[in-house]
Order: structure tokens, then C-alpha cells, then sequence
């Protein structure tokens, strides 16, 4: 069978861009079986997602070709092989619904990444992982050990190849230089209410205040906390007959809906990053 290959190219918009691409592809007999592209009228950026197969099995004879193709052009080429997924590092602290959700869609085959590590500030959740074939590697974080873990997180990232980080329910705030370090590869999940209530509890909160409707917000990790840039959302209606804790039960199935459909997402390199936009193709 042919090889499956997922190309993402971006440049300033002007004419002839297509023409270039779809010569890059003759340029390694390939045939293009899925198509996407936007231009950000506000950046003037042009973003286009393509699928393609080819009768080449060799991914550096692929990638030589068309980045030989598109040479003396602009257009910033990201080519990978569909069946090379992308390795996710998961972190988790004690609430275990995103992450059960993630393990789940994986050992299906559903959520096409793979998995080396899961990380943790706390033991709760060993076992489970580790029902999966997976390493968990616990480590506590008080003040005192914080930069020297997120340290030797980074170290790990390095050592397991991770493409990028996720975190599921991962209850500490990362460090301005971890989250400048991991930039458009770290995915959070955090719950998403009109007003927004932080701090403990926020389902009760919401709850006391009478709000009609409870989301989750999956968005990419930057310095300024749960600000960054969107990658999916969703929200559920609530009336007054639901008390506290089943909106806690409705906002759980939000949250690991949204997060696995972000990590999908990014996965299959469908998210493109436009400043603090994103572009998301179906």
C-alpha cells in the first residue's frame, strides 16, 4: 500500500501558492487525498494542511523532494509520515477522569499518539497507568523542588523523543521558563463558566451563582494562566433541578471530550498557530 504522508505549510498569502505545493507533490508521484486552507486576513498568513500518498516508502526521499521542490520560496513546509505518530508526555495530579478518558481512546486505537510516560506530583493514579503498559513517574513538587522538576521534566521530554505534553487535570502552575520552553506543544484542560470562578470548587461556585450553562476549554499553555491560545471548546446546559455535584458528573464528561478532541487535533496536525489565534481544520 502506499504511504501516508501529512504535510502543513504556511507563508504570507499570495498567488501561486497551491500551484507550488501541488508541483511539490507530482515532484514525489504524490496523490493528494485530503485538503485544507485558510488565509488570516489580519496577519495576511496562509495556512494550508494536505494529505497525500506515494508509492515512495521512504520518508527522508519524500521530504527531500518536496523541500527540494519548494526551495527559493517562502512557504515553510512541516512534512510526517501519517503512521510515525506524535509521542505525548501526559501529566496528571489526582483527578483521573481526563486522563482515564485519554488511556482509553489510546489502547483503542481511537487517539493516534503514542504514549512513552505519564507523570505525576502525586501516586494516586499508578496503578491504573501502569495497566496500560506505561511508565509512571512520580514526582512531588513542593516550592523548594520546583525548578529543580521541571528541570528534569524537561530532561525527560528530551530523553522519550516527546512531540508534546498534556495536562490532564495536572493541578500546578508551570514556571514562565517551562512554559516559554514548551510553547505550542503543552495542552491543558481547564473548566469554562460566564463569570469564570477560580480557586476551590469552581462547579460549586457556579452552582451557587445559578449559571445555565457549564464548559471546558482546551487551549495551549502560555505564562498567562489559562489565557492561551484555544483549541476546542464545548459547553452543556444546567438548570436550577441540578445541584452541585452533578454538575461536577455534566463538567467531567466536558472536559475529556474537549481534551481529547485538542489532543486529536494537534496530533494529526490539524492546529496551526497564528499569534494567539489557532486554525483548526476539520
Amino acid at each position: 500500500m502506499p504511504r501516508q504522508y501529512v504535510m502543513v505549510v504556511r507563508c504570507d498569502d499570495r498567488p501561486g501558492i497551491v500551484h507550488s505545493v501541488t508541483g511539490a507533490m507530482l515532484a514525489v508521484a504524490g496523490n493528494i487525498i485530503e485538503n485544507a486552507q485558510f488565509t488570516d486576513p489580519g496577519s495576511n498568513t496562509f495556512v494550508m494542511r494536505t494529505r497525500f500518498v506515494s508509492e515512495n516508502m521512504e520518508f527522508d526521499r519524500v521530504r527531500g523532494g518536496v523541500v527540494s521542490s519548494l526551495a527559493g520560496t517562502d512557504i515553510d513546509v512541516q512534512l510526517r509520515a501519517e503512521d510515525n505518530f506524535r509521542r505525548a508526555l501526559i501529566m496528571v495530579s489526582k483527578f483521573d477522569h481526563c486522563l482515564l478518558d485519554l488511556l482509553y481512546r489510546y489502547r483503542t486505537g481511537e487517539l493516534q499518539v503514542e504514549i512513552p510516560l505519564v507523570v505525576s506530583n502525586h501516586p494516586d493514579c499508578a496503578e491504573m497507568v501502569e495497566g496500560y503498559g506505561i511508565p509512571y513517574l512520580h514526582m512531588p513538587i513542593t516550592a523548594d523542588t520546583k525548578a529543580a522538576q521541571e528541570a528534569k521534566l524537561l530532561e525527560l521530554i528530551d530523553e522519550h523523543r516527546v512531540d508534546f505534553v498534556v495536562l490532564a487535570r495536572y493541578m500546578q502552575v508551570l514556571s514562565e521558563d517551562l512554559c516559554e520552553a514548551l510553547r505550542g506543544r503543552a495542552i491543558n484542560i481547564h473548566h469554562s463558566f460566564l463569570p469564570g470562578f477560580k480557586g476551590a470548587k469552581p462547579y460549586h461556585q457556579a452552582h451557587a451563582r445559578g449559571v445555565k450553562l457549564i464548559g471546558a476549554t482546551a487551549h495551549y499553555v502560555t505564562p498567562d494562566l489559562d489565557e492561551g491560545p484555544i483549541i476546542d471548546q464545548d459547553v452543556v446546559r444546567v438548570s436550577h433541578t441540578h445541584d452541585a455535584d452533578a454538575l461536577v458528573r455534566m463538567g467531567r464528561d466536558v472536559e475529556r471530550n474537549v481534551l481529547s478532541r485538542a489532543v486529536q487535533a494537534h496530533a494529526q496536525d490539524r492546529v496551526v498557530l497564528i499569534g494567539d489565534r489557532t486554525v483548526v481544520f476539520p
